[in-house]
């Protein structure tokens, strides 16, 4: 089966180990995700790709319970779709990122819990292609 990112610049996959992409600012050293073309902090005009750390914490979180609207593109319909997390996470002293869980399950989620990238299957095409998109899952200890 072929597999596909859904987004080919947002994380380095396929990748063994992947990890966001996000950038820098030379100037003033701000971190970003997803990559900027110029800093939302000094208003330089060049920002270098960087590697985000692949484990965070958890800092706040939700349950997506209902299947979202346009321009929401997972191909579930009312009947299979199945609630997923959605965290907050702050990677390193570098940023926080606002992302999919793996976990689902309210009494699994802990606010400072550790999160370690990976990357799941978001929807299959119609010609049987997967497409694969980031999320974070407990880390393993």
């Amino acid at each position: 089966m072929t597999k596909v990112a859904f987004a080919p610049d947002v994380f380095t996959w396929p990748a063994d180990e992947p990890q966001l992409i996000g950038s820098r600012c030379p100037v003033c050293q701000a971190v970003t995700f997803p990559r900027k073309p110029s800093c939302p902090r000094c208003g330089s005009p060049e920002m270098a790709e960087h590697l985000l750390p692949r484990r965070g914490t958890l800092v706040a979180w939700t349950i997506q319970g209902f299947l979202p609207k346009a321009p929401y593109a997972g191909g579930e319909t009312e009947e299979t779709f199945r609630p997923y997390g959605v965290g907050l996470v702050q990677l390193g002293d570098e940023v926080r990122v606002e992302t999919r869980l793996t976990e689902a399950d309210p009494e699994k989620l802990v606010f400072g819990m550790e999160l370690e990238l990976v990357v799941v299957p978001f929807r299959t095409e119609a010609d049987g292609t997967e497409v694969v998109i980031h999320a974070f899952a407990p880390a393993a200890s």
